[in-house]
């Protein structure tokens, strides 16, 4: 059974986040390199003992100056361990939301307030607890790309890393609810054999890659092996050698013996990749017809979200301490615990 939300509403924040403060200086000073800001952002790390944690899916000039490149589930384990006074988070903001949760006590800021996750916007807290209601016998698993009010709501969180693994040791008497990614939901259904009510939400990134474009592209580079995500269609799913999250995607790039990967995720990943495996080849996936695709032109599948951030909003946001990501108390109790669980899980 999938449950559709309202697919219309606006993004919006459901957590209270401060406003991003004027950078004061000369308007006429002339440009900084991206050297000079790079710096800048390491001496302000030093002077405020901040740790800087980046997605894999940010731009590479961020990803080259954080102290952590990772997926959800690495990131959220970073976020748990920091000794640091400052949490630098470099995504969107539901990552910062974790972190906040796991470190009540720590500043998080992230670059840009409206760096959001059309996952999140999917699943407002209230349509979720409208369907809890009808049936008090749902244990529900939420996707860790969900609002801190979701969360809350969730017996446990899980990654696209872990989920299989957070499935299995779900409660066999409770009846499960997956939440917001249908198209996870359903891949780890075919992992596991477990029936879930799935909601109906997805990333609107991962949904742009076609069974057919990939055919063709397949058909270009046959000794390529396919790697994707498990946010994608199930028609491109079935034609991937490997299905797995952004973090097991570059292992297995680098343990395969094969010298060339077809890349279906977004694309901020193969930078990463071609630094931990550098003499192997990654394209991109398209999001469009491979035959029609200019020469000039890449066409990969990018997140708009995630490329809101910038290293001078990562400069800004250090030097000012915002935008800042601020949790009601009740709502970091009730989320901390089922991301404790997950980490609990993953740990066995």
């Amino acid at each position: 059974m999938i449950f559709s939300a309202d697919m219309n509403m606006n993004l919006k924040n459901e957590i209270a986040i401060a406003d991003a403060q004027p950078v004061s200086g000369n308007a006429f000073a002339p440009p900084q390199t991206d050297e000079t800001l790079a710096q800048e952002i390491l001496d302000l790390k030093h002077e405020l003992n901040a740790v800087i944690l980046a997605h894999n899916y940010q731009v590479p000039e961020i990803q080259d100056l954080a102290d952590f490149v990772g997926d959800s589930l690495g990131l959220a384990q970073q976020a748990a361990r920091t000794d640091a006074a400052v949490i630098v988070f470099c995504g969107v903001h539901f990552m910062a939301e974790t972190a906040k949760i796991l470190n009540p006590n720590k500043l998080v800021i992230l670059p840009d307030r409206n760096a959001g996750c059309s996952l999140e916007e999917s699943c407002p807290a209230g349509k979720l607890r409208e369907l809890q209601e009808t049936n008090p016998n749902f244990y529900t698993v939420s996707y860790i790309n969900c609002s801190a009010k979701v969360k809350a709501l969730s017996d446990v969180i899980c990654t696209s890393g872990n989920a299989v693994k957070i499935v299995e040791a779900a409660p066999k008497d409770r009846d499960l609810l997956f939440v917001p990614d249908e198209n996870l939901g359903a891949w780890v259904m075919e992992q596991t054999g477990r029936p879930m009510t799935l909601w109906r939400g997805n990333c609107y990134a991962h949904i742009e890659f076609r069974r057919d474009n990939l055919l063709r592209l397949k058909q270009s580079f046959p000794d390529a092996k396919v790697v994707a995500h498990p946010e994608s269609l199930r028609e491109v799913r079935e034609l991937a050698d490997a299905v797995c999250s952004t973090e097991k995607m570059i292992t297995y790039c680098r343990q395969t013996p094969a010298e060339r990967f077809i890349i279906v995720t977004e694309s901020g990943i193969i930078h990463r990749m071609r630094k931990e495996c550098p003499h192997k080849e990654f394209i991109c996936a398209p999001t469009f017809d491979v035959m029609q695709m200019p020469s000039d032109n890449c066409r990969c599948s990018q997140c708009k979200f995630m490329k809101l951030n910038t290293l001078d909003k990562l400069r800004g946001c250090m030097k000012n301490l915002h935008p800042r990501v601020e949790l009601p108390g009740l709502i970091l109790e009730q989320a901390r615990r089922p991301i404790e669980r997950m980490l609990e899980i993953s740990a066995r």
